[in-house]
């Protein structure tokens, strides 16, 4: 039995990949979002370790993991998900449960929907697939050279910092400096910033993973926060109506439920996710 998070490396897809596995019981791949990383789920896994396995993956280019470049592996939510089938196929936890965070949630819907048999029910935290008005930072970040430049060069701490409090979280929520720091630090490498900017140019065609949403056959919750101001309230709705098996769940949060309300974010997922 896995008590306390335990950090190895696998090789997946031929990458370099961290994990952190703790708990026991049904397996649980957790996904975490653009510019996070397995502290993501640091508030909830606790909980969650006492009735599952967890096995928290850092995707290829950012926390822990190896940051190839773009020329050798492609950030895209397609291969990202090949990633995962490699670990889940490495720790033979056969088929399991997945929770992601924003842009994890295409990665999830893509291993749920090419290899279906890996997936049994999901949790998909503040959806950001959809299309929707990304904020202006964002918008000038997506440009081709200016974008480039912004992102891999003026993007300091205090920025982060800012912007991360200002578009992630609910207003007056707040959040340990160690947390963000969290996200921050691993950027402060060039070939991580690469790689982060790869995989945000790879989120701007969405139609992949919304051709997909009606393949899904694996029982979905989908959680959206009410103090989201970034995304359209009309997203989440319109992403359950096209999933073939999923409901709607409503948290007094940001776009981070999980860490924002933990408590109420593990009796939601224990309440859906079937386990001993």
């Amino acid at each position: 039995m896995l008590h306390l998070s335990i950090p190895r490396d696998v090789t997946a897809r031929g990458v370099r990949t961290r994990i952190l596995e703790s708990g026991s019981g049904p397996p649980v791949l957790l996904i975490h979002g653009f510019l996070g990383n397995h502290c993501t789920f640091d508030d909830i896994s606790p909980e969650l370790a006492k009735s599952f396995h967890l096995v928290a993956i850092d995707l290829p280019g950012s926390g822990g993991s190896e940051r190839p470049p773009p020329s050798r592996f492609v950030y895209s939510a397609e291969s990202f998900a090949e990633v995962a089938t490699d670990v889940i196929a490495a720790l033979q936890v056969g088929r399991c449960h997945v929770i992601a965070h924003e842009s994890g949630c295409a990665v999830a819907i893509a291993l749920a929907s090419e290899h279906p048999e890996f997936v049994d029910h999901m949790v998909l935290i503040s959806p950001s697939f959809l299309p929707s008005t990304p904020p202006p930072l964002v918008r000038w970040m997506r440009t081709p050279l200016a974008g480039g430049f912004l992102f891999k060069q003026l993007l300091g701490r205090s920025l982060f910092h800012s912007l991360y409090l200002k578009h992630m979280y609910a207003p007056g929520h707040t959040v340990p400096m160690e947390r963000i720091n969290s996200f921050y630090d691993p950027l402060m490498e060039p070939a991580a910033r690469e790689s982060a900017f790869a995989t945000l140019k790879a989120q701007l065609d969405t139609r992949p993973t919304i051709a997909r949403l009606t393949r899904i056959k694996a029982p979905t919750l989908v959680l959206a926060g009410r103090a989201v101001h970034r995304v359209s309230p009309e997203l989440a709705p319109r992403l359950v109506r096209q999933l073939r098996n999923a409901r709607l769940m409503y948290t007094d949060s940001g776009h981070c439920p999980h860490e924002e309300s933990p408590d109420a974010f593990v009796a939601a997922t224990l309440s859906f996710l079937p386990h001993q």
